[in-house]
């Protein structure tokens, strides 16, 4: 991709995922009150070597991330695929939502690729199921976005195919983590209707969004008897 092929993936790729501020439920939760997603103490985003290059070239929202320390620096950047950077950007109070990354945009979710090599939709980074609201509420992406997030990773793979081949690998670990836990993986599928896939086979059976798991204290939420609890 050349750098100049963002300006039309973001433009197509603005959805927000739900229509309510999602960074309002988890920030309560984390002890900075950031949002989970806008920490760089749990997630540090990277964007594509092309997309840095758009970013420099039409914002100083973003700057290249340091770790506080060389040994969490040398580790993160040893992680990173290759083509990639590790940015980090002025804070979510900051934000300019037209110069947000790919990676911003598409988190929690990931491309999920079967062993047939299928794009079936979006599953989620499992790391983070303990302090993602929208892992716990799957139910709340948009319509808008799930068609958003489809395109654009249809678009990128076609560009890029060896990232096709980087989140086939990625869905296959998932299979592979799964299948230990005895648990069957979520999916929004991309026809709009929500899955669980067994893990060792690859069996999609057709669930309600009301049960999907939940997870950390978004699960204890949902148990108490008032939603004001």
């Amino acid at each position: 991709m050349k750098a100049e092929q963002f300006f039309d993936l973001y433009n197509g790729f603005g959805s927000p995922i739900t229509r309510l501020d999602c960074g309002q439920k988890c920030s309560p939760y984390n002890e900075n009150g950031i949002p989970f997603c806008c920490d760089t103490r749990h997630a540090v985003p990277t964007v594509y070597t092309e997309e840095w290059e758009y970013l420099c070239s039409n914002t100083d929202l973003w700057h290249l991330w340091q770790g506080e320390t060389d040994r969490e620096t040398a580790r993160l950047q040893a992680e990173k695929p290759d083509g990639q950077e590790l940015v980090e950007c002025q804070g979510h109070l900051h934000c300019q939502r037209q110069y947000r990354s790919l990676t911003c945009r598409a988190f929690p979710f990931f491309p999920y690729i079967d062993r047939e090599g299928n794009f079936l939709g979006l599953s989620y980074y499992w790391a983070y199921e303990d302090r993602c609201w929208v892992i716990s509420n799957l139910g709340v992406v948009s319509s808008e976005y799930l068609v958003e997030f489809v395109r654009t990773f249809e678009r990128i793979f076609s560009d890029r195919p060896k990232e096709f081949e980087n989140f086939k690998y990625h869905s296959m670990m998932m299979r592979r983590i799964f299948g230990r836990r005895h648990q069957a993986i979520p999916l929004l599928h991309r026809n709009g209707c929500f899955y669980k896939i067994t893990p060792r086979n690859g069996r999609m059976r057709r669930v309600k969004e009301d049960l999907l798991p939940k997870f950390g204290p978004y699960k204890i939420a949902a148990e108490l008897r008032f939603l004001d609890e």
